[in-house]
């Protein structure tokens, strides 16, 4: 809240209860008190367990004052109102019963909320997610913000947890079991008009009367709230004994068929709904508390919560340590493709900056101005923005078929073809039509940055920004930068792909980088076992059943079986044999076949399923008659190895800074399982050890490509791992 939204009512005499906590208490003469809650020293509030006491002295000087009708639940900082609990607590807990007692202190606390006298209203603005939103559900009324950063959501299960604090009881009684079970089961939040129409919020307001109409809510009585669910069929499925039955039994298999039974939580999440339900309120807290703790002892939590502190750290470093990043006020964008278009998006609407796109072709231009409005005009058609919203966004992005308006330009992203004279044209126009201290970024995915710096008359300004599709939803960008890229030039970059909202990971330059270069053998080996007679479902189906949201063989399709291959030369190159393609890519190529994109590839994009089902007639093609030899496990074993060996190589050629980064990357950039850690956290569980036993082995019974990377070595002799 801002200082003046704060100090509203001014007629309304005031007494601060003193405190030196998170937490204040002003009573007013009109019967209604103000709690705020400012945790000292943090941007934004997390739930601690130390804050129990601090909070149940307060509930008891509401509880003993009967001046006191109605309480105003806001929060004291500017952007937010609770952003979850502090999850570093966790850490702290030895014992399931360890976590279990912190779910219960939570409830204990909700529940006197909840239960007391006078009536509580919560007053949102910004995030309120997680112990936040649960917080807001022990109140008797909610008010909420128009603002796009106001936000309701529970999405402790993409942590590995489930909402510890009343939130799997509360919700599905506010709003109907099946669209509490959605935003639990995904974690996606609400926006302010979502969270109306769904019935979380009793209103939205502008920021300028949240809190007065805060107070009005306060000084009325409890409400009684109606059955939330609408429609016959939902009565039937939510009220009734054996709808609710076929309700939960739907929602586990849908459930098991997404996550391979490799997340623990969601399947603890729809139980503890279930037994609320069933048993009441007090069975389902009981449940409830006792399956956070649980789940906080899971490896999947474990890791889901070291990704969590991975990614909050990045976000406060800088590209080079202690230089501080320049503002990118102008954007260009050279080539209207998807790439392009996806690039001019994320600027535009994530980081709110003007983007002038530049291509050959005025279609190139329209095409991406297009895939701004095809975006944007979904979310105005499904409410999510105003369309006045979309218009403010849209007239952000300009077009030129010259360099026209380029002459401000802060730094230009070039997303042409992937070919190293155009490139190296392209820094020769920036050089020519924009400032000295304009950066030039390529979003190459294969070329290294040395080359395209080459003939650069100022190769400091030279850097690479490599983003992954479709831009608009892949979270990673890699930053590349060659030995004379500056630190200025490194540090505005990272800052800049975050303000894109992206996660930035700094790379060293090298042919595939890192993200790539670590792809390539892991689909070169998915391919050599189709050539071995593995039939394609039985390779895809075994890398999506060990966690990847796709298999290689689909993933080549979906990417385009030309564009992924056309790094493998510049790989052969700089590292040999070891990345050498089967030469079946060359026949499949030569058939014309491209994937997705040209409906032709490894699956079939015809009839009814297009790209569910493997073309057949590849096989004729390559002269396989497939039968499965191997199991699933030796499938995504032998792939998975290739891509560890290479990750190691990566880190100990310092092609990535640290093997943290080395994880995002994996993670973010190819989807490597994240109940798993990433590529450096798995070989620390698996033990470096049974690494190297396994690639030896395979390099031993399938060929010399398998052999352990020396630093592997070195560490299994040594006993060491990566963190």
């Amino acid at each position: 809240m801002s200082q003046e939204n704060m100090s509203q009512n001014t007629e309304v005499n005031e007494a601060a209860t003193p405190t030196t906590g998170a937490f204040t208490l002003t009573k007013q003469d009109n019967g209604v008190a103000i709690l705020s809650m400012d945790v000292p020293g943090e941007s934004m509030n997390t739930l601690k367990a130390e804050f129990g006491d601090e909070i149940s002295a307060m509930l008891d000087d509401i509880e003993q004052d009967n001046s006191i009708k109605g309480v105003v639940v806001i929060s004291g900082k500017r952007n937010s109102f609770v952003a979850g609990a502090d999850i570093s607590m966790l850490a702290a807990c030895k014992t399931a019963e360890d976590a279990t007692a912190i779910a219960a202190g939570g409830q204990a606390v909700f529940d006197r909320i909840e239960n007391m006298k006078a009536t509580f209203v919560a007053a949102i603005h910004g995030p309120a997610l997680g112990g936040g939103l649960e917080l807001a559900l022990a109140c008797h009324y909610r008010v909420c913000t128009d603002a796009p950063s106001t936000q309701v959501g529970l999405p402790e299960v993409q942590l590995g947890l489930l909402p510890g604090s009343g939130g799997t009881q509360r919700l599905p009684r506010l709003i109907g079991i099946q669209q509490a079970m959605k935003m639990m089961l995904t974690g996606s939040p609400a926006r302010a008009k979502q969270a109306k129409k769904y019935g979380i919020v009793d209103e939205v307001v502008p920021e300028s009367v949240l809190r007065k109409v805060a107070e009005q809510f306060a000084l009325k009585r409890k409400p009684e709230r109606e059955a939330p669910q609408k429609g016959l069929m939902n009565k039937v499925l939510e009220t009734t004994g054996p709808g609710r039955n076929m309700m939960f039994k739907k929602a586990r298999e849908a459930t098991f068929a997404k996550t391979k039974g490799n997340y623990p939580s969601p399947g603890y999440i729809i139980d503890v709904i279930e037994t609320g339900i069933n048993d009441g309120m007090k069975a389902g807290l009981k449940a409830e508390a006792e399956a956070f703790g649980k789940l906080v002892m899971t490896p999947e939590s474990f890791q889901l919560r070291q990704i969590f502190f991975a990614t909050t750290e990045m976000k406060k470093e800088n590209g080079v340590e202690g230089v501080t990043p320049a503002k990118m006020k102008k954007v260009g964008v050279l080539g209207g493709g998807l790439m392009g278009g996806g690039i001019a998006f994320v600027t535009s609407t994530k980081a709110g900056v003007p983007v002038r796109i530049k291509d050959v072709r005025a279609e190139g231009i329209a095409n991406a101005m297009k895939y701004s409005y095809d975006i944007l005009n979904k979310k105005v058609k499904k409410r999510f923005i105003r369309n006045s919203e979309m218009q403010k966004q849209l007239a952000l992005l300009t077009g030129t078929l010259d360099y026209s308006g380029y002459k401000d330009i802060d730094i230009v992203v070039e997303a042409v073809f992937e070919d190293l004279d155009l490139k190296q044209k392209m820094v020769a126009d920036i050089e020519e039509n924009c400032k000295e201290t304009t950066i030039f970024a390529s979003n190459t995915s294969s070329i290294p940055i040395t080359q395209i710096a080459e003939k650069a008359a100022r190769p400091e300004n030279v850097i690479g920004l490599h983003y992954f599709s479709p831009v608009d939803k892949m979270p990673l960008a890699e930053v590349i930068a060659h030995d004379k890229t500056s630190d200025d030039v490194i540090s505005s970059t990272v800052e800049f792909a975050k303000k894109q909202g992206k996660t930035p990971v700094v790379v060293k330059d090298g042919a595939g980088f890192y993200v790539n270069r670590i792809l390539a053998p892991y689909m070169n080996e998915a391919a050599n076992l189709i050539l071995d007679g593995e039939p394609i479902e039985h390779i895809d189906k075994s890398l999506v059943k060990f966690g990847f949201p796709v298999g290689p063989v689909k993933l080549l399709d979906e990417v385009g079986i030309d564009v992924g291959t056309k790094i493998i030369p510049f790989l052969v190159e700089a590292f040999g044999e070891r990345f050498t393609a089967p030469s079946a890519f060359d026949k499949v190529l030569s058939d014309g076949r491209k994937g997705k994109k040209n409906k032709k590839g490894f699956y079939d994009y015809e009839g009814k399923k297009p790209g569910k089902e493997v073309d057949e007639s590849i096989y004729e093609l390559l002269g396989l008659s497939p039968s499965s030899k191997l199991s699933e496990k030796e499938v995504a074993e032998r792939c998975v190895l290739m891509m560890l060996n290479e990750a190691a190589r990566c880190l100990d050629e310092g092609v990535i800074r640290n093997a943290r980064d080395g994880d995002i990357g994996a993670i973010f950039g190819i989807g490597f399982p994240p109940f798993l850690g990433g590529p450096f956290r798995y070989m620390d569980t698996l033990g470096i050890k049974h690494v190297v036993a396994r690639l030896n082995h395979y390099s031993t019974a399938v060929g010399d490509k398998f052999a352990p990377a020396d630093v592997l070595v070195k560490m299994a002799e040594s006993d060491k791992s990566f963190y």
